[in-house]
C-alpha cells in the first residue's frame, strides 16, 4: 500500500490553527487533545530512536519516531484495523451479501434507550416481515429469504435464486 499524499496529521499543521480559532469554543479538552497527538505523532516531539538493518554487511539506518498511540490517530490505528478487516474477510461465506439499514423516528429511538429489550424484538420483528415483503415482490428482487441472522443489531441475509437446486 503506498503511502496517501496528503495525512491527516498534515491538513491538521496546515489548518488546525485557523480551524480552532474559528470553532475551538464548541471543541472540548478531548477533542482538542486528539488533535494535538494527530499532530505530534511519528515527530521528533515524541522521541524516538534508530532502526539498524540486522544485515551486518549493510549497515543501514533510519531514525524511526515514536507513535502518539492515540485511538483515533489514524497512522496508529491502521495496522489494528487492517488485522480487522482481514479476519472479518475470513468470515464471509461467498454469497452476495446487501447492507440495509433502518432508522427509526426520534421519538421512538429515544424510547428505544429506555425499553431496549422492547423496542429491538419489535423492530427487528418489523424489518424481518418487511424485508420478506419487498424481497418476494418481482419488481424488487423477487426472492425467498432463506437466512436471517442478528449481529450486533444488524439483519444479514442471504438470496436463494428461485431456479436454484434450494441451497443459497
Amino acid at each position: 500500500m503506498s503511502k496517501p499524499v496528503l495525512e491527516v496529521a498534515e491538513v491538521v499543521r496546515r489548518c488546525g490553527g485557523a480551524f480552532l480559532n474559528a470553532y475551538g469554543a464548541t471543541w472540548s479538552l478531548a477533542q482538542r487533545t486528539v488533535l494535538h497527538a494527530l499532530v505530534l505523532c511519528r515527530t521528533s516531539a515524541l522521541g524516538g530512536h534508530l532502526e539498524r538493518c540486522d544485515n551486518p554487511s549493510c549497515g543501514y539506518q533510519r531514525p524511526a519516531y515514536n507513535s502518539c498511540r492515540n485511538r483515533h490517530c489514524p497512522k496508529c490505528q491502521s495496522l489494528a484495523k487492517a488485522r480487522w478487516i482481514a479476519a472479518r474477510q475470513q468470515q464471509l461465506l461467498p454469497v452476495v451479501y446487501f447492507h440495509v439499514v433502518f432508522t427509526l423516528p426520534e421519538a421512538i429511538a429515544r424510547l428505544a434507550l429506555q425499553n431496549k429489550t422492547v423496542v429491538y424484538h419489535l423492530l427487528f420483528q418489523t424489518v424481518a416481515a418487511t424485508l420478506h415483503s419487498i424481497a418476494a415482490d418481482p419488481k424488487h428482487l423477487g426472492a425467498q429469504l432463506v437466512k436471517r441472522q442478528y449481529v450486533c443489531k444488524q439483519l444479514t441475509i442471504e438470496r436463494r435464486d428461485e431456479n436454484s437446486n434450494g441451497t443459497p
